[in-house]
């Protein structure tokens, strides 16, 4: 049985690791991987229709624990405990939930102090009683009359007839004054881990399609004393088509995977795929996972000729591998009477609504199968690539887009590095 630390507003953990409100995906998920034998039974839950529309939740059934992320950002919102049996608990170093102690309302007072009076939703018939960053539910169904304010007594607990020894059912950590309308908050310096993150990647044009890409990135904690620097930093970068392999370096620092192409799979669909010999030298990949972006490189002159954005949607076969790139495409809308004008696609767009603004591609889709092995399939299913103004749109199932893949112009050395369009 866990044995857990309540940080209202922050966290749940113990020593060795700590869910921390604002966290993202990837690391919470990093540490089920590393505490497997302890922590076991997880489910990862979400809407594959429409993964927007629900939270991303994180279940561990053996220890009654949810992790609730936020469906846009990733980033964890709200911590339940809805089994209280499975865990045990304790606040400021003292248990007030273990098999020795049950976690009464007489021991809620005790242990967090006073606060608020507690809300009756009847139809729950749950009562709520909620501190700040932290709330806790006690079932009512066992109770012969709900609870009724006493204008007699002051406005603490004993302003409700609360029967004693009424338990705890849920136990919810958050961020701010209600858990209703909470949201997840901004990544903590804890959670950087010396890593860079990308705030937002905004695609740049030239007259005939993308050029690079401009990257908000925040970062904390990477200079040369942790305690020193225990702030957060926010800086831009850009890079091009055609920049080099050291430029690269340069703006956005060491990558976290090097990937070298053995084959080019999608050969065959080029207008003349007999003329190319197969090359004594491979393309290769920098992989930024926590940007959400790689970088192909061409193998001869080290300069970039692809960036693959990734938005990490659950029900792709790469889920969990990027952190999701909160990118911003201008297009070229191809529309009667719409010359001259763009549009923006977004992390969030959906295909449909993007074909409307660029016309149906003329060729139809490439359909794209993913396996880890011959032997394996891809229990998610088949994507589709759609060509359209030198970028491949990567659709899934469910219309929304998995990656985009963006290309350098046909002729290179064509662009300068401060022509920075919007």
């Amino acid at each position: 049985m866990l044995d857990l630390e309540v940080v209202p507003e922050r966290s749940l953990g113990n020593e060795q690791w700590e869910f921390t409100l604002g966290m993202p995906l990837a690391q919470a998920v990093a540490i089920l991987q590393k505490h497997c034998r302890i922590i076991k039974n997880v489910q990862v839950l979400y809407s594959e229709q429409s993964p927007l529309s629900h939270d991303l939740i994180l279940n561990l059934t053996q220890d009654g624990i949810k992790l609730l992320f936020d469906a846009f950002n990733q980033r964890l919102k709200v911590i339940e405990v809805y089994d209280l049996t499975k865990v045990k608990l304790k606040y400021c170093g003292v248990h007030f939930n273990s098999q020795a102690i049950a976690p009464t309302i007489e021991q809620i007072d005790q242990s967090f102090g006073a606060t608020h009076p507690g809300v009756y939703n009847s139809a729950e018939q749950l009562f709520h009683l909620n501190f700040r960053g932290l709330s806790f539910s006690f079932q009512l169904d066992s109770w012969t009359e709900a609870p009724k304010y006493e204008p007699n007594f002051a406005h603490g607990l004993a302003s409700l007839q609360i029967p004693h020894g009424a338990t705890v059912k849920r136990m919810y950590i958050y961020s701010g004054n209600s858990l209703q309308d909470t949201k997840a908050p901004v990544m903590p310096l804890s959670c950087f881990l010396g890593n860079v993150y990308a705030e937002s990647v905004d695609v740049l044009r030239d007259g005939t399609g993308p050029s690079g890409l401009r990257l908000r990135l925040l970062a904390a904690g990477c200079g040369p004393g942790l305690l020193a620097d225990a702030k957060m930093r926010v800086f831009e970068r850009s890079v091009y088509f055609g920049d080099s392999c050291q430029d690269v370096l340069s703006m956005l620092g060491s990558p976290h995977k090097v990937f070298y192409k053995s084959e080019d799979k999608m050969k065959i669909h080029s207008p003349s795929p007999h003329k190319q010999v197969p090359s004594k030298c491979n393309d290769y990949f920098f992989n930024y996972f926590t940007l959400g972006v790689d970088i192909l490189f061409d193998a001869n002159t080290h300069k970039v000729k692809k960036f693959v954005l990734h938005t990490n949607y659950p029900g792709h076969y790469n889920f969990n591998i990027y952190h999701r790139c909160e990118f911003k495409i201008p297009l070229a809308i191809k529309k009667e009477n719409a010359d001259g004008q763009t549009e923006t696609c977004t992390t969030y767009s959906k295909w449909d609504n993007i074909q409307d603004l660029l016309g149906h591609p003329v060729e139809k889709p490439v359909v794209l199968h993913r396996s880890s092995s011959p032997n394996n399939t891809n229990p998610f299913g088949s994507t589709f690539c759609f060509g359209l103004q030198r970028m491949i749109f990567e659709v899934m199932q469910n219309n929304h887009i998995a990656s985009v893949t963006l290309y350098g112009p046909p002729r290179p050395g064509t662009h300068l590095r401060t022509a920075e369009l919007p």
